[in-house]
Parts: C-alpha cells; sequence; structure tokens
C-alpha cells in the first residue's frame, strides 16, 4: 500500500485495528451461538460483549509482542483479549481453527471493500452519463489502426465506455456476493467439534452467506475470481485512460486534463500540459492486474489446507482494492473536468478532404447497379489522390469529376453520401439502448 494512492476508508478496512475487530466480532458471535445451543455458558458470551461495550482500545503492540513469542497471530489474539476479558474468555473458539477466524475476516473485508469499489463506479457512471449527453452530437473522427475511419460523436466514445464501466459494475455485484462467504467449520471443515449452527449465526451476524464446503480453508476459487474481476475493472480504467491521453497529444488536442491555475506541466519545458493523471492510471491498472495471477495461484492449495496463500493475499488484498478505489476515483474527476474542444475535432474531422465519407459513396455506387469490386476500385482510386494530398484535395470534387463515377450518380447523389447526417442517425437507438428512454 503507497500512501500517495490510497485514500483513508478503503485504507481503514485493512488496518490491524479493524481486523482484530472484525475477529473478536467473529468469536463473540460464535460464543453467542455455542450459549444458545447449550455448549458454553451464557456468562461468557455475556462477558465478551460486556467488555466490547466499553469500545476497548485494540493494543496492536501487545498482541504484536505475543505473537513474537507464540509464532501465531490468532493465538496472540485471544491470549490478549482473556488478558482483558478474564476467566471467561476461555470460552472463545470453541471447536474452531484458525482459518475460520481468518477466512472470515477476509470474506467481511472484501464485501467492505466491494462496497466502497460500487460507490466509486456509481461515482464514475454518473459522471459519464451526463458528460455522454452534454456531447451526444458533438461530430469528431472515429479511428481505426489509429487512422481516420468515419464519423462518430464524441458522446458515443463516452456511451461506450458508460456501458463498459456498467458490465463492470455487474460484474463486481457477482463477486462480491461470490467472496462474501462465513466458514467457522472446524479442522478440516468437518464440523466435528462445532455445530454448523454456530456457523449459520455467525454468518448471518456479518452480512455473508455459509461456504457449503469449507475443508478447512474456504476454496480460493472465489478469491481468484474476485481479483480477476478487479482486473477487468482495471483494464477498463486503462481503456478510458488511454483515449484521453491519445486525444490530449499536440496533434490531436481533441480534448485534455484539465490543467488547474498554479500545475506546472514540466521543471524543463514551461510550456508543456502533460496527460499525467491518465498515465498514472495506466500505471496503477497494471499493479491491480498484476494481482491476479497470484490469486490464480493461491486456488491449488494441499488437501484440506495450506497456508501458501496466506502471505499472498496480505498483499494483493490491501493492495489490489486501495489502488482501485484511488484509480476509480481519479478517472471520476478527469472525466469530470475533461475539457473537450468541438472546434478541433471539426477541424480534425475535416482534415482529410471527405475520405471519411468513403463507404456512403461505395454503398451508393453498389446500389446504383455498380459491382463491389469496381466500387471499391473507383472510390479508392480517388481516394488515394487526396490521401497523397494530405487532404489538399477534395474527394468530393474528385468523385463528381469522374466520368466511371457520374455515369452511376448525378453530382448531387455523390453529394448528398457527403451529409454527416447519414452517419449520425441512429445515435438516439444507440443511447436508448445504453441509458434506456428518456
Amino acid at each position: 500500500m503507497v500512501p500517495r494512492y490510497s485514500r483513508p476508508a478503503m485504507t481503514a478496512i485493512w488496518s490491524p485495528e479493524t481486523r482484530f475487530r472484525i475477529w473478536f466480532e467473529i468469536e463473540a458471535h460464535a460464543t453467542d451461538a455455542l450459549a444458545d445451543l447449550g455448549v458454553v455458558p451464557k456468562s461468557a458470551a455475556e462477558a465478551l460483549w460486556r467488555w466490547w461495550a466499553t469500545n476497548p482500545a485494540i493494543d496492536v503492540d501487545a498482541i504484536d509482542a505475543i505473537e513474537a513469542v507464540t509464532k501465531h497471530d490468532v493465538i496472540a489474539f485471544l491470549t490478549w483479549v482473556a488478558e482483558q476479558v478474564g476467566d471467561e474468555a476461555r470460552f472463545m473458539h470453541q471447536g474452531m481453527t484458525s482459518s475460520d477466524v481468518l477466512d472470515t475476516c477476509l470474506a467481511v473485508q472484501l464485501a467492505r471493500a466491494s462496497d466502497l469499489l460500487l460507490a466509486d463506479l456509481d461515482a464514475l457512471l454518473d459522471v459519464l452519463r451526463r458528460r455522454a449527453f452534454e456531447h451526444k452530437l458533438t461530430p469528431t473522427i472515429g479511428r481505426s489502426h489509429g487512422i481516420h475511419a468515419e464519423p462518430t460523436t464524441f458522446g458515443l466514445k463516452l456511451a461506450q465506455a458508460y456501458a463498459e464501466f456498467a458490465r463492470c459494475r455487474d460484474r463486481l455485484v457477482h463477486a462480491r456476493a461470490d467472496i462474501a462467504t462465513c466458514a467457522i467449520s472446524g479442522a478440516v471443515g468437518t464440523f466435528a467439534n462445532i455445530d454448523p449452527r454456530v456457523e449459520e449465526h455467525v454468518a448471518a451476524k456479518l452480512g455473508l452467506s455459509v461456504e457449503p464446503v469449507s475443508t478447512q480453508v474456504i476454496p480460493r476459487d472465489r478469491h481468484a475470481m474476485f481479483f480477476a474481476t478487479l482486473g477487468v475493472v482495471a483494464s477498463s480504467i486503462e481503456r478510458l485512460a488511454t483515449e484521453v491521453r491519445h486525444l490530449q497529444r499536440t496533434e490531436v488536442l481533441e480534448a485534455e486534463e484539465y490543467f488547474s491555475p498554479g500545475q506546472k506541466g514540466s521543471s524543463a519545458m514551461p510550456h508543456k500540459r502533460n496527460p499525467v493523471l491518465t498515465e498514472n492510471l495506466t500505471g496503477l491498472a497494471r499493479m491491480v492486474r498484476g494481482y491476479v495471477t497470484p490469486a490464480l495461484e493461491n486456488v491449488a492449495l494441499w488437501h484440506e489446507r495450506d497456508i501458501s496463500h496466506s502471505s499472498v493475499e496480505r498483499y494483493i488484498g490491501p493492495d489490489a482494492t486501495i489502488t482501485l478505489d484511488f484509480a476509480l476515483a481519479r478517472l471520476t474527476g478527469v472525466m469530470d473536468k475533461l475539457v473537450i474542444y468541438p472546434e478541433r475535432m471539426q477541424a480534425n474531422l475535416d482534415r482529410m478532404g471527405g475520405l471519411v465519407h468513403s463507404q456512403r459513396v461505395l454503398l451508393a455506387l453498389t446500389q446504383a447497379g455498380v459491382s463491389r469490386e469496381d466500387a471499391y476500385r473507383l472510390v479508392q482510386r480517388n481516394a488515394m489522390q487526396v490521401w497523397q494530398s494530405d487532404g489538399k484535395l477534395s474527394l468530393l470534387e474528385l468523385l463528381q469529376a469522374d466520368q466511371e463515377v457520374t455515369a452511376a450518380l448525378s453530382r448531387d447523389q455523390i453529394a448528398e453520401r457527403f451529409d454527416l447526417g447519414y452517419h449520425f442517425a441512429q445515435v438516439d437507438t444507440i443511447f436508448e439502448r445504453v441509458f434506456g428512454r428518456p
């Protein structure tokens, strides 16, 4: 976790204090259930909650000092709690194993992290929707292979991003449900020393579902899917960030990151306005995706349990969620303040002498009876002249002067194919598909 790329609410989920508080709640709720089943005295559960009601400070240093001797984190925690609560604390952890606490706690943390990430996505979607409608009919050039293709609108670019992040949100909802599972099943997961009703009680109290078959750990295919989902969200962040970076290039300059008063772009060149935020997002996305492979490697554990996954998750749990939380917030800010230049978009659209309308003429020729091969040859022959002139020649004028073309289409029919309205006729339909009917 790097403080520069962290936000307080997400960071707090992964603090030692939060972890130990969740551990206590797991143990106390389990003790409640055990008391209801007559396995332990009710006074034991009451003693735990009575101490907890004082809102005690968690002495992380003291717990760490005990762990330095025991070499076992859960035992160190239980020992410290017993020192605070007294003799009744001996009834904690009856029939449980360490993984019951660790895995259930991780489920709570990942569920809480998911809730923050879903809120982040909602904020981003709101901005993308607003800006998409703002530029619904702002003409711009669409590019394939980085080369001018056909006209589109900037609103359609943003609508595509909205649809993509809406899918990301749906995936995260499912990943959250998949990861939010509780295991209180004891050693190797057989419930030999603890009643399954204890697990059901703890799950209900913590807002989790019950793991059907936990062995001694919650199966890590759940975690692999969760982190893979975060990786996909990160890739979508990078896709939009890369679009902004390309649009901000001096030769393009159709949009750029907001440059605030007093901001400086270069220590050497005072004129620079660099896409530093979206470049940063590209790097952060790479980090989040980098955590996917370790999560996949964690799936294959030995028999009913080993701890080869544990050290990995101590890294990737906090780092992936904290980094993605920061990245989503940063992207939301970039898109909210993105400076857009419609005049430059129109200038770039017009730059290549009308080449962007070539397909419309091709289709008109075929509909007029010209074979596709001949129609393609006629349009390309004129288009290449415009290309080689770097847009100084006009495709419309060349086509209207080409006798083979005018033998099939009148000059007015050719001119009709250079109307931008043809390209934008279905914008409303696309927006309804993405955003629904107004």
